[in-house]
């Protein structure tokens, strides 16, 4: 393989910033306005990015940092913007991430909020939590990840043994969160989902607009997340320190952790956990679902069996997407991803062990730039992931399977399931018929019957 340009300048980025995803977690909060410690731009750019994906109107506050700030600190506009937030939203929750900005000036955020509690709150005054999330030292996963431990660090408090479980999902779509508390429910299963913003960031048409959604994870039920018989933990390129790890070691909450359910083996990893959890039988509509899925395998298989793709996103999604194409028969070539957990290739080994096929090659901490110089010698059929890889595939002539976030170009993209039984068998299908579509139309003469 050609060796890769030494060079300092991203490409099109295969990675966003890290308070944009500490921003998406906080909005699954129940009543909670998320807030950035820096430049009123920051903001901007993030509502702006996180609309053209969910389609729904998001409100994030700012310190909104100027020159003289910069210099002097950003203190004063923080409690400020803090008391105009609590009068204009009435919120229950501020979550306060930090940007490049204060983190680069040295903001002490801890001690500023506890100055402003001590000069201004009250019995009503809101809660506030904090994250540190500076862009220049992560992707939007770290600031997601970072976001939800600090949700359980400052939220969960000692509580009673109880026999709900806390299901730390992850990143995912509104439309997999909803399929996750329908799973839980035919397992008769108490789940705290956090975060959870499948009605905050994908809700019903309303007449009026409300400053602060419904929906998110109940302050109440983190509150008592410590009592939980279990935590189940999503993802295979976790950090060290997560929510999980907080409840365990602060509550002795037990935590049991597989990858993404994306296909069939993952599927069922993580339906045996809430088999043992709940003392039932995976019920009969999961499994019927699943003897679809492998029928449709079946019925399909001749279409798509030797195919090559490239997978970039988020590392866990992509680790999930790879172990489902290899259920399929196609193979993933190579895996890639802006992040640099340096957990990565170990996750996609052992979601392929025992699947056929050689290892793809997987990249860390890429751009397009990237992605596409090692894409053009690896024969590609197809590329799997979000909208900022369009202009490559659009030019190297592949059509785009899209997953993840961000999806720009097309309608629904909050909406795609890609979990479980039945998320598999969305994406089989558009899989599957995407390919035959490229064939078709490739055909000089096209044809219409198989």
């Amino acid at each position: 393989m050609t060796k890769m340009p030494s060079y300092t300048a991203t490409t099109n980025a295969c990675k966003l910033c890290k308070p944009l995803g500490a921003s998406l977690a906080f909005r699954g909060i129940e009543s909670c306005v998320p807030f950035l410690h820096g430049s009123q731009g920051c903001a901007t750019y993030m509502r702006r990015y996180i609309i053209s994906h969910y389609n729904e109107p998001i409100d994030i506050a700012s310190s909104s940092l100027g020159e003289k700030q910069a210099i002097y600190g950003g203190g004063a506009n923080l409690k400020l913007g803090l008391k105009n937030v609590t009068t204009k939203y009435a919120p229950k929750v501020i979550g306060v991430a930090t940007t490049c900005l204060t983190e680069t000036i040295g903001d002490n955020v801890p001690m500023i909020l506890a100055e402003y509690d001590k000069e201004f709150g009250t019995a009503d005054s809101p809660l506030i939590v904090h994250v540190s999330t500076p862009s220049f030292s992560g992707t939007h996963m770290e600031g997601f990840n970072a976001a939800v431990k600090a949700v359980v660090e400052q939220l969960a408090t000692e509580a009673e043994p109880n026999e709900t479980i806390n299901l730390l999902s992850g990143f995912i779509s509104t439309a997999d969160i909803r399929y996750l508390r329908e799973v839980c429910n035919d397992f008769s299963i108490d789940a705290t989902i956090l975060p959870d913003y499948s009605d905050t960031l994908d809700g019903q048409a309303l007449n009026d607009y409300p400053l602060i959604p419904e929906g998110g994870t109940p302050l109440k039920a983190i509150a008592h997340m410590g009592g939980a018989k279990a935590t189940i933990e999503l993802g295979a390129t976790l950090p060290a320190e997560t929510g999980g790890k907080v409840l365990e070691r602060k509550f002795g909450t037990r935590l049991l952790r597989t990858g993404l359910p994306i296909g069939i083996r993952a599927t069922d990893a993580l339906f045996d956990l809430l088999a043992e959890l709940s003392g039932q039988q995976v019920p009969e509509r999961h499994t019927a679902a699943r003897g679809r899925l492998i029928d449709s395998m079946v019925d399909g298989h001749k279409y798509i069996f030797g195919k090559r793709a490239v997978v970039y996103g988020e590392e866990d999604l992509v680790v999930g997407m790879t172990s489902f194409l290899a259920e399929i028969g196609i193979h993933t070539v190579l895996c890639a991803s802006g992040g640099k957990s340096r957990r990565f290739a170990s996750a996609v080994a052992a979601a392929l062990e025992g699947l056929d096929g050689e290892l793809p090659v997987v990249k860390e901490d890429v751009d397009f730039f990237d992605i596409e110089t090692m894409a053009k010698e690896l024969q590609v059929d197809l590329v799997v992931g979000h909208s900022k890889g369009y202009a490559f595939a659009r030019k190297e002539n592949l059509p785009l399977i899209r997953v993840g976030f961000p999806i720009h170009d097309r309608v629904g993209g909050q909406r795609i399931l890609h979990l479980g039984y039945h998320g598999a068998q969305t994406l089989f299908d558009l899989i599957t018929n995407t390919v035959i579509d490229k064939k078709q139309s490739d055909s000089s003469v096209g044809y219409s019957y198989m």
